[in-house]
């Protein structure tokens, strides 16, 4: 058979501590209830007063010793008379002493200990005043800085409406000033615009005007040459040709010739918007020369879309005559010449 095993409940832990803290807390209660009985059974303090009345009143007299008994005298027994009954005396009325009160005899350390606690009471009530006192007055500053607080509380609000109104109608100034101005601006725009429209077109008219009267002019001085070409040749007339045959001599396709007078050309071009031009576009004129290399006339072949790079190249062109003899040792009849803005 296998052994009974006995069962134990386990101890719990912290039983030494909880017993510990019993007994300091019965240790405790108990010095607590002894002080309170202590104190509970001190003899109250006892004070004594005299009592004086405002009225002056006599002394009351001193008790008089009552009277000593006379001794008794023995007389013979007389006949018993006849009873007649004695008339009742009233008492006479006893008047009453007024007892004499001892003055109280005071205690020195008595007397100090209640002036002491006389002038306690004196100085904590004085205490107590100047404490209300000072509350008052204290109550009375914060209720001033509260009012004080609330006028400038109310005045930095006023302001601020005030600043805020300002703001808003400045800015409703501004708005229009500005509007003002930007109707103002797109006026000079547009009357800008059309202006630069109608010198635009002016000048495109000057042109148109200038090119026709050049067209004429060159055709003026065709025939001139026609005329003066004959007259030196005696109206000479090359075979299968139509005695136009000078016009189309020349070092036109004179490369070395070419470079020269386009160089000269280009030397004196004035032109500064190269840098805004999208491409490099060209343009070529046929110029032609009298015999002194000074310019009879100029027939634009082909225009780079630029009308202010077509004219400064022409008015170069028109800068650079006379022109130079070619390797014959005169002036050619004419050159055809061809310049780029970024050249």
């Amino acid at each position: 058979m296998k052994p009974v095993v006995q069962y134990e409940i386990p101890k719990e832990p912290g039983r030494w501590r909880a017993i510990t803290l019993a007994v300091a807390v019965h240790g405790a209660l108990l010095v607590m209830l002894w002080i309170g009985v202590r104190w509970q059974n001190d003899t109250p303090l006892v004070v004594e007063a005299e009592v004086w009345s405002p009225q002056v009143r006599e002394a009351a007299p001193k008790p008089q010793p009552p009277p000593e008994p006379e001794p008794e005298v023995k007389e013979p027994p007389k006949p018993v008379p006849k009873e007649v009954p004695e008339p009742v005396v009233p008492p006479k009325p006893v008047e009453k002493v007024a007892p004499v009160v001892k003055p109280p005899v005071i205690d020195p350390e008595i007397a100090l200990e209640q002036e002491k606690k006389r002038k306690a009471e004196q100085l904590k009530e004085r205490l107590e005043e100047e404490r209300q006192e000072k509350l008052k007055k204290l109550t009375k500053e914060k209720q001033l800085a509260q009012e004080k607080q609330d006028k400038q509380d109310k005045q930095e609000k006023q302001d601020k409406l005030e600043a805020k109104e300002k703001l808003e109608k400045q800015a409703r100034l501004d708005a229009k000033e500005k509007q003002e101005k930007q109707d103002k601006q797109e006026k000079q725009d547009k009357l800008a615009k059309q202006e630069a429209k109608d010198k635009a077109d002016l000048k495109k008219a000057e042109l148109d005007k200038k090119r026709k009267q050049d067209e004429a002019d060159n055709k003026r001085l065709d025939a001139i040459r026609d005329q003066e070409m004959k007259r030196i040749t005696g109206g000479a007339v090359g075979p299968g040709g139509s005695g136009d045959a000078p016009k189309s001599q020349g070092p036109r396709g004179d490369p070395s010739y070419i470079q020269k007078v386009g160089a000269k050309i280009r030397s004196n071009t004035v032109f500064n918007g190269a840098e805004d031009i999208e491409g490099n576009p060209q343009v070529e004129y046929a110029v032609d020369l009298l015999p002194d290399g000074s310019v009879r006339g100029i027939r634009k072949l082909k225009t780079s879309g630029i009308p202010g790079f077509d004219e400064a190249v022409r008015r170069a062109i028109e800068k650079s005559q006379p022109f130079p003899a070619d390797k014959s040792g005169t002036a050619p009849s004419g050159f055809t010449v061809s310049h780029k803005p970024k050249d």
